[in-house]
């Protein structure tokens, strides 16, 4: 017996599918696909997550932004040119220095993209019945099951 997968809810061997209460013998599957699920609100509040975590990130580079044009156009004005300088230096430095610690908000937002923004199912064909084994708004998990469940039955279809 080959494990192509497994973790808390789902183990998918080289003989079975154990998903969702079921358990589906691969030498019963016929057919598997996957298809696309209603929203959840979990689903939109990462997307919402999301956003607000893009629209916080964005907003200091920006008002940095403005800060450095107005001081261009203030010393322009003036003439004084020195303090300008010296202050977009300092502007430099701390944004160099505060640089290590975006790694955690662009890690979310990395792991955000990985988990998805949809909805995925996982249906198979058992003794001519539709049957869904696996509803996860999670895409890295269902890519993982997904191909798992492929493996599996394309090794049992070559072994026929």
């Amino acid at each position: 017996m080959t494990l192509y997968y497994r973790d808390d809810a789902v183990q998918v061997t080289s003989e079975s599918i154990h998903a969702g209460g079921h358990v589906v013998a691969i030498a019963d599957v016929t057919y598997v696909w996957h298809a696309r699920g209603a929203t959840t609100m979990a689903v939109r509040s990462r997307v919402l997550g999301r956003g607000v975590l893009v629209l916080l990130l964005s907003l200091p580079p920006l008002a940095a932004l403005v800060c450095v044009l107005s001081l261009a156009w203030a010393a322009q004005d003036r003439g004084d040119w020195k303090l300008a300088v010296v202050i977009l230096a300092a502007f430099v430095v701390v944004g160099l220095a505060l640089t290590p610690f975006l790694e955690l908000p662009l890690g979310w937002l990395d792991r955000s993209y990985e988990r998805g923004s949809r909805v995925h199912e996982l249906w198979v064909q058992h003794h001519g019945r539709e049957v869904m084994l696996l509803r996860t708004p999670d895409a890295l998990r269902f890519g993982q099951i997904y191909r798992a469940v492929q493996r599996a039955v394309e090794q049992q279809s070559e072994h026929r």
